[in-house]
């Protein structure tokens, strides 16, 4: 074990609690008043990593004179924290703005920023394709804000999206926003060097670097003193993370050339988070096939509260469509991850994925290879797509999107039918066992029930009785639907 990883194991409570008091320890929701004159609104899209980095502008912002409000129409400032995966994420992010109109005109002074990665894809072509918008900031300015801001209310427009090599926002300590005060994210690394040809995001959140694993265990520790009993660490691809002392700009690419010592990689910050508390669940988002190791799949079953769940983004079934897509995997690598999966965890783990239909010259063989894929992984579930061509990506430069749309909608279709086969079998498998469920809300469907996930992040729901949002519960499984278990407490 390196010296870093003895010398975060020996860290004791006093010096782990490092955070800032901005949270104070209370739960803290976009409607938190602290009393401060300036009011910011802000709206997340997108992927989870958007919705941590909101929670990074709200801790910047307050810290420099802001309160947050639920009501947009109540603000001085209003952002929109932005995706760029699909132009159907651009488009509604398009109209939201244009609901601004109104207000605008009715309150000129009030500030309208878009922040993320529609802003570091489009930059200040924004500010000339939508009048309304005041300042353009990208993932890793946000330190910047402040002054940005400033720029504006002495009339200028303001953009700052220039890309870091170094920026992890390690000493930003999130405001949680609209917390259940139970389950929280924290970013372990930004940016992603796979470059995969139909994806945007190596253009719009820059090189992949690690965050100081110190920090991160700090705020593991501080959320798990504060009473959230789950964490989410989070990156573009998590089993790539790498971080060394003495490194400038932690990147993965500079570690990897380096003869450094004492190098931090997942499994060890897995076990480092784990060992905050036994009480604590560790979740983690997203696996990359390439990187998944053996080693993290060791930990993960040597540690009761690393949740036994992965998303394992397979995207095709085809080998040569996978090279078409730079994924720099083959379909025999990705089955031998999932039998690895299966052999060290266990057929209990949650597996998911995310697949593309109709890339760019993909046959109808090549379809019903995705399709047997599917078959043989039986996944708990997946997010699944037809193939929309990105301005700015490999692809779009390289391939034709030569499938018509026809064809991308129906074997689409077929990918979801055989999903939600596999989604119901794998939840009935579940019926007559039980699992430790961490409750986290109320049903949406009864109030006098209670909802939760097991370690394999299947949601649970069952009887209130005299269990309470937070605690842990033991609940057996008595049936189930496509998307659901239905169960009931019982004893340890």
């Amino acid at each position: 074990m390196s010296e870093i990883i003895k010398e975060l194991n020996i860290l004791d409570q006093e010096e782990t609690v490092s955070q800032k008091d901005a949270t104070c320890g209370v739960k803290i929701s976009e409607n938190s008043q602290t009393g401060k004159t300036k009011k910011m609104y802000i709206e997340s899209y997108g992927c989870q990593m958007n919705f941590s980095d909101s929670e990074i502008v709200t801790s910047i912002m307050t810290e420099n004179g802001y309160d947050t409000t639920d009501d947009y129409k109540a603000a001085d400032v209003i952002f929109l924290n932005t995706c760029s995966i699909r132009e159907k994420a651009e488009d509604t992010v398009r109209k939201r703005l244009a609901n601004f109109n109104a207000l605008k005109k009715k309150r000129p002074d009030t500030m309208v920023g878009v922040l993320g990665c529609m802003a570091e894809r489009l930059k200040s072509k924004l500010l000339e394709e939508e009048k309304i918008v005041d300042l353009v900031v990208g993932p890793d300015a946000y330190r910047d804000l402040p002054g940005l801001v400033g720029k504006v209310e002495d009339g200028q427009k303001a953009v700052n999206t220039i890309l870091s090599k170094e920026e992890t926002y390690a000493d930003v300590t999130p405001v949680r926003l609209n917390s259940n005060g139970i389950s929280a994210f924290i970013s372990i690394m930004r940016g992603c060097d796979n470059m995969c040809s139909f994806c945007i995001v190596p253009f719009t959140r820059g090189r992949e670097r690690s965050r100081d694993p110190k920090s991160i265990v700090a705020e593991a520790q501080d959320l798990f003193n504060k009473g959230y009993r789950e964490v989410t660490l989070l990156g573009q691809n998590v089993d790539s993370y790498k971080w060394a002392e003495d490194f400038e700009s932690n990147t993965k690419k500079e570690i990897n050339k380096s003869d450094a010592e004492n190098i931090v990689n997942f499994a060890n910050l897995l076990e480092l988070v784990a060992k905050v508390s036994p009480e604590l669940r560790v979740r983690f988002s997203t696996s990359h096939p390439k990187d998944i190791t053996d080693e993290v799949l060791h930990t993960m079953a040597k540690h009761e509260n690393i949740c036994n769940y992965i998303h394992l983004p397979a995207q095709s079934g085809n080998s040569r469509v996978l090279e078409m897509m730079n994924r720099t995997y083959d379909r025999e690598w990705y089955i031998n991850r999932v039998d690895a999966i299966r052999r060290i965890i266990g057929d209990e783990c949650g597996i998911s994925s995310d697949f593309i239909t109709g890339f760019c010259t993909e046959t109808e063989e090549e379809h019903q290879d995705t399709l047997s894929l599917m078959e043989y992984v039986q996944y708990d579930y997946s997010y699944m797509f037809f193939y929309s061509e990105r301005p700015g990506t490999l692809a779009h430069k390289k391939y034709e999107d030569d499938i018509p749309l026809e064809v991308k909608k129906r074997r689409l279709e077929e990918v979801i039918a055989i999903q939600n086969r596999s989604s119901l079998e794998r939840n009935k498998k579940s019926i007559g066992k039980t699992y430790k469920v961490l409750i986290d809300k109320v049903s949406k469907r009864d109030e006098n029930q209670l909802s939760g996930r097991n370690s394999a992040n299947k949601v649970i729901v069952f009887d209130k009785k005299d269990l309470k949002i937070g605690q842990y519960a033991y609940i057996k499984v008595t049936d189930c639907t496509q998307g659901t278990l239905i169960g009931e407490a019982v004893d340890a």
